[in-house]
């Protein structure tokens, strides 16, 4: 099985390092939306900052790494952000956290400085919102309001969501959560794991409840081809303690991924359902295909290295 991850993340780190120019936000071939561009250039960053924190870091990444350092030390990224009045504050927060080691941090330290108190304290956030903020806040050194994990645990989605029963009118055709729920999910602990990084700080019932939660959510994935989703939850499953490949939904959903990618090592979009045409021009394509791609390459990345002491 670890020949699966294995091959996963050969293939996916090949394409994503063959399609650098659409993650220039600035490129002839970027997406023409700024939201959809400064996307693309962030998950870019967070795949090249968990793979440089591995002990034995890709190669495949090494002109990614050059195309972060560059945007990430010029004025026109964090401009683009003020572009994107719903996102502006998040990503620009986003940006800081996971800007490269030894960089001129000048235009880092100016969008650190632009952020608002406001922004930066829990009034008005879930505890979603708050987790995310802190992880991005304590990883940029940035002084905030918000609450410890430990305070914020018991209302996060891990352990507050309780999934959907079979027949329940409350299930999107038969899921556990709906889409936004089991996203938030994921992302939860990918925060409070630091993406496989730290324990997330959950035990006993608690513990108990997410893991499960995630085997349910992994299970209808694979039974559904919902390649994007059964990449986080895998990753989930590992920052959870679990080791994915020993769990029979970890290991369908990585044979699930192998069977969906392409000689080209590219995951075709979110699902079977989304795929992309093959025929799709390559910026279209791109679109549909490089956020599954890149968590696919996150995910086999962290799950088939060491743990760390």
């Amino acid at each position: 099985m670890s020949a699966s991850l294995d091959r996963l993340s050969a293939g996916a780190l090949g394409w994503l390092g063959g399609n650098l120019d659409h993650f220039d936000p600035f490129s002839a071939g970027a997406p023409s939306a700024p939201l959809g561009r400064a996307k693309a250039a962030l998950e870019l960053a967070l795949l090249c900052h968990c793979a440089a924190r591995l002990p034995d870091p890709p190669e495949a990444l090494g002109e990614a790494g050059a195309l972060v350092r560059k945007l990430w030390q010029g004025p026109d990224l964090p401009r683009l952000f003020a572009d994107i009045p719903k996102y502006g504050s998040t990503y620009g927060l986003t940006y800081a956290a996971l800007a490269p080691d030894a960089i001129d941090d000048t235009q880092v330290r100016a969008t650190l400085a632009g952020l608002d108190a406001e922004f930066l304290s829990p009034q008005g956030k879930s505890a979603f919102q708050r987790i995310e903020i802190r992880h991005y806040a304590d990883k940029a050194g940035v002084r905030h309001t918000i609450e410890p994990y430990a305070e914020l645990l018991p209302d996060s989605p891990l352990v507050a969501l309780r999934a959907a029963e079979p027949g329940d009118p409350a299930s999107q055709g038969g899921a556990p959560l709906t889409d936004p729920q089991a996203y938030a999910v994921t992302h939860t602990a990918f925060y409070l794991g630091d993406f496989g990084r730290t324990a997330p700080g959950l035990d006993g019932s608690a513990l108990a409840h997410a893991r499960d939660l995630v085997d349910r959510l992994l299970v209808h994935c694979v039974e559904h081809d919902r390649w994007d989703l059964a990449a986080e939850l895998v990753l989930t499953q590992y920052v959870l303690g679990s080791e994915p490949l020993d769990t029979p939904s970890g290991a369908a959903a990585v044979e699930c991924l192998v069977r969906a990618q392409r000689p080209d090592g590219a995951i075709p979009g979110r699902s079977a359902a989304l795929r992309a045409d093959p025929a799709a021009p390559g910026g279209e394509f791109f679109r549909m295909a490089y956020h599954t791609t890149l968590v696919t390459a996150l995910m086999a990345l962290v799950v088939s290295s060491p743990r760390p002491s």
